[in-house]
């Protein structure tokens, strides 16, 4: 079993306290509590692996919401998200779950693939922006460049700013043919509006109010829009909601999103 490179180096391993061995020893024991189809919360999984493994000095990076030691698993082909139970994720066998799965694909077609669904969602993009959704900016730039051009055909650029940037070729002309938008929305924290181009991307989180929007222990702020930038954040508490603006917002659509947030937030 081939392990990540960024796995290896002993930063990590010193933070989280696992070896490659560890890992190895993981996959297996996750394979096998999935392998009759079952769909396991975080937890269950958690105390599947340890009881199997002993790792019990691993039991709090497995259970944590941030997949640390989970995400190797998804690379291995090992394990998937499955149904939620409520509020909670699960886990399953991709082999259980996904029609058709034959294994882990080549790195060419998955490259097509990602890629080609990321610039779906939120082209343009550059490289270095697909990187940061993907790995936070962990992947080798080789090893980047080699995904787009292996994912080239079918993309178009176009500039941002007067950055390049790729985008599928179906969209560009009806991209280059939309007017800007002035409208006003208010987005919840986390949204991949914001998470896709990423807090670095000025054009859309000015850079003076970046720390108002991505805080502390990785808390991504809920936005206001107002023409596609981010013009404020919001937030709410017991029902009531407070808008700190960056920039003059239009009164009308604000007070209209007011609105329409009241009625989801009941």
């Amino acid at each position: 079993m081939l392990v990540h490179p960024q796995l290896g180096e002993g930063a990590w391993q010193r933070t989280f306290g696992a070896t490659p061995a560890d890992l190895e020893a993981i996959a297996a024991a996750a394979a096998d509590a999935l392998s009759d189809g079952a769909a396991l919360t975080r937890e269950e999984l958690t105390r599947a692996v340890v009881d199997e493994t002993g790792s019990r000095h691993l039991a709090e990076v497995l259970g944590s919401g941030w997949g640390t030691l989970l995400k190797p698993l998804a690379w291995w082909g090992v394990l998937c998200y499955g149904p939620p139970q409520g509020a909670k994720v699960t886990f399953t066998s991709p082999a259980r779950w996904l029609p058709g799965w034959t294994g882990l694909p080549s790195m060419e077609d998955a490259a097509r693939t990602v890629i080609h669904a990321f610039l779906g969602a939120h082209g343009p993009a550059t490289p270095d922006m697909f990187d940061n959704w993907l790995m936070r900016k962990q992947s080798r730039k080789k090893d980047v460049r080699a995904w787009f051009g292996a994912a080239g055909e079918g993309l178009a650029t176009v500039e941002v700013e007067g950055v390049p940037m790729y985008l599928l070729e179906e969209h560009r002309e009806e991209l280059l043919d939309t007017a800007p938008t002035t409208s006003v929305r208010m987005l919840g924290g986390f949204d991949q509006y914001i998470l896709g181009a990423g807090t670095g991307s000025t054009y859309l989180v000015p850079a003076e109010h970046k720390s108002q929007v991505s805080r502390t222990a990785g808390w991504i702020s809920p936005v206001v829009l107002y023409g596609g930038r981010v013009a404020g954040v919001w937030d709410a508490a017991e029902g009531d909601v407070t808008v700190t603006p960056f920039e003059d917002i239009p009164a009308a659509p604000l007070k209209a999103e007011l609105n329409r947030l009241a009625s989801l937030l009941g």
